[in-house]
């Protein structure tokens, strides 16, 4: 396995992309409102990055070994959807809750960044799983440091979601980013403490636990008997949430590199600040 270890100047990139992936869904937040269908949500969303950010889409006609290529430039997904839900006609209602998904390329490095929206008012349980999730993510988070090892983020994930009563997802998976998307490691949400590779400095991957309201098993979507090739859902239909940061491995700790003016703070048990640059 090949893990990359950005330079200085590779992580000033990686900031630039990472805000900018993050101000993505600042742009989107007002938007996200009973009525307002994910395509619409999508074209928001392309032509902020396109025209106003003078960026790309990562996800757009994206294709790795086995899929098709991905039609739109974020992924968004309701309710039972666990990730990859492609937008398209469905409207959001009240009730409803979404990930939406956005990973943009600026000057060849990529930003990857996501967050779950209630749009209206949620249910009491809605509104506690993507609570949990958001924790559970920052769980994972506060063990990043040099000399840790990535069974430590996903033991610590595991542990609070299944505490909580949820399930954690096991067939996606955080993932080493820069200037590919997806490269080495991989960042599994569950695990066991002191296995796996070890986080040096320089290290830039992703956590992005995907939280099930019930049980863990996933399926594909095939909602009329077509699958689009990507979206996948909860197979008990239970609700399903996601957050994700893109995160650097500094010399003392971590460093936040998906900020923007409009991300959710940190909850109270994180000591460490959101960004140690």
């Amino acid at each position: 396995m090949t893990i990359s270890i950005k330079s200085a100047a590779d992580v000033e990139g990686m900031r630039v992309a990472g805000r900018l992936a993050a101000e993505v869904l600042d742009m989107l937040t007002p938007h996200v409102r009973p009525g307002i269908t994910t395509a619409e949500l999508d074209k928001l969303a392309h032509d902020y990055i396109v025209n106003e950010q003078q960026a790309i889409p990562a996800p757009l006609n994206y294709q790795p070994n086995g899929y098709p290529p991905y039609p739109k430039s974020v992924c968004t997904s309701i309710n039972e959807q666990v990730c990859h839900g492609v937008p398209g006609e469905r409207a959001l209602k009240v009730g409803d809750i979404v990930n939406i998904d956005v990973t943009v390329i600026k000057d060849g490095w990529h930003g990857d960044t996501s967050r779950m929206y209630i749009v209206g008012d949620g249910s009491i349980a809605a509104r506690r799983l993507c609570t949990i999730t958001y924790e559970a993510m920052w769980k994972g988070i506060e063990k990043v440091r040099p000399g840790a090892r990535l069974g430590d983020i996903g033991h610590a994930i595991q542990m609070f979601a299944e505490s909580q009563g949820f399930s954690v997802v096991r067939e996606f998976c955080g993932h080493g980013i820069g200037q590919r998307f997806h490269e080495e490691p991989q960042v599994l949400h569950y695990g066991r403490p002191g296995t796996l590779e070890e986080l040096v400095p320089g290290m830039v991957f992703t956590i992005e636990p995907m939280i099930n309201a019930g049980r863990r098993e996933i399926k594909e979507d095939r909602k009329g008997g077509k699958y689009d090739g990507w979206t996948i859902v909860t197979k008990d239909r239970s609700l399903s949430a996601q957050w994700e940061h893109t995160i650097l491995v500094t010399d003392t700790g971590y460093e936040i590199l998906t900020l923007s003016a409009g991300t959710p703070p940190p909850p109270a048990f994180v000591k460490q600040p959101a960004a140690a640059a």
